[in-house]
């Protein structure tokens, strides 16, 4: 009797052997209809126009300056001067790149800019990035007291003079790897990938590895970097921005005109027309002068920027898991 009853109830479909106030009440569905959406009240659509009108507002404002810059580096510099270009160009004017373009140390400082860039990069990731590893191993028992003298350094700075003093110690004065290994490890970028490895790359991956017999550079470079393309990306354009923009250095620590990089040169080069523009070209007159440099200026910003404005594209989609890599506790 006992085994029947069990078997029939093993039977039963799970709606009849219901107990309680669900058994009386019918099952019932509710039919799913993928097209069927909410209707938008008034009060919805008044705040996503409002919200619209925000961002509309934040992205004219952030692209604007731009534009006006590109616009008034092919305007005619007294119509710029005048106020009169404000949307689109007025008058057509080449002379400010034509006075950039033809100027040799203008090339000699993309040469420079281009190696300290590519090289300084380059020696930030093969720097950074193994560090950032090593202290995301908890097996690794010292790493939070390395990792405490890491970030100890963040707070302090010798100054100008004691960093001077010991580049010239270390005979780095007018030469390229003065832009290169000073900034070699940057502790902010390790700890981004460091919090990285420690919550993008599961523990179980290192436990197959070395079932695998694969060794912990083997690990590294197997498996850890080919799963590590977004945190070498954003870093990797961190540097690159900053060697790009680096401007400090070579103003302190280069005399050597033909190893200064772009962004001094464009500044010499700006100098030099503001100061003599008007006694070089005796029919320009002081106005028609400062106008001329005024252009000059417009192009040096375009000419400096145009690299960067061509790389972010192909790196941006890796910018949003960037940042909640650094939003990530390490």
């Amino acid at each position: 009797m006992a085994s029947s009853l069990h078997t029939s109830v093993a039977q039963a479909p799970l709606s009849a052997i219901a107990v309680g106030p669900a058994a009386k009440e019918p099952h019932s569905t509710i039919p799913f209809n993928k097209h069927t959406s909410q209707k938008k009240t008034v009060s919805d659509w008044i705040v996503d126009t409002i919200i619209a009108v925000i961002i509309a507002v934040i992205v004219a404002a952030v692209i604007y300056p731009l534009w006006f810059i590109v616009i008034a580096s092919f305007s005619d510099p007294t119509a710029v001067a005048q106020g009169q270009v404000s949307i689109l160009p007025k008058g057509f004017s080449v002379q400010g790149y034509a006075k950039i373009l033809t100027d040799s140390r203008i090339w000699i400082g993309y040469r420079n800019t281009i190696l300290y860039t590519v090289v300084g990069t380059a020696v930030n990731l093969i720097v950074t990035i193994p560090a950032a590893f090593a202290l995301s191993r908890r097996e690794f028992k010292p790493r939070r007291i390395i990792m405490f003298l890491f970030a100890f350094t963040m707070f302090f700075s010798g100054g100008l003079i004691p960093s001077y003093l010991l580049m010239k110690q270390l005979g780095l004065l007018n030469s390229m790897w003065v832009f290169i290994l000073p900034g070699a490890f940057g502790v902010y970028n390790m700890i981004i990938a460091r919090s990285f490895f420690e919550s993008s790359i599961p523990e179980e991956l290192r436990d197959s590895a070395r079932v695998d017999g694969v060794s912990y550079f083997g690990f590294f470079f197997k498996i850890v970097l080919p799963l590590s393309s977004a945190v070498l990306a954003v870093i990797g354009l961190y540097c690159f921005v900053g060697h790009w923009n680096d401007f400090f250095t070579g103003l302190i620590y280069i005399r050597n005109q033909d190893q200064q990089p772009l962004q001094n040169v464009l500044q010499m080069i700006l100098i030099a027309n503001q100061a003599n523009n008007g006694a070089n070209n005796a029919s320009m007159t002081a106005s028609e002068a400062q106008n001329f440099a005024d252009q000059i200026k417009f192009g040096i910003i375009i000419v400096s920027t145009v690299p960067l404005l061509v790389l972010y594209p192909f790196l941006q989609k890796y910018f949003n898991k960037g940042v909640m890599i650094g939003a990530v506790k390490g």
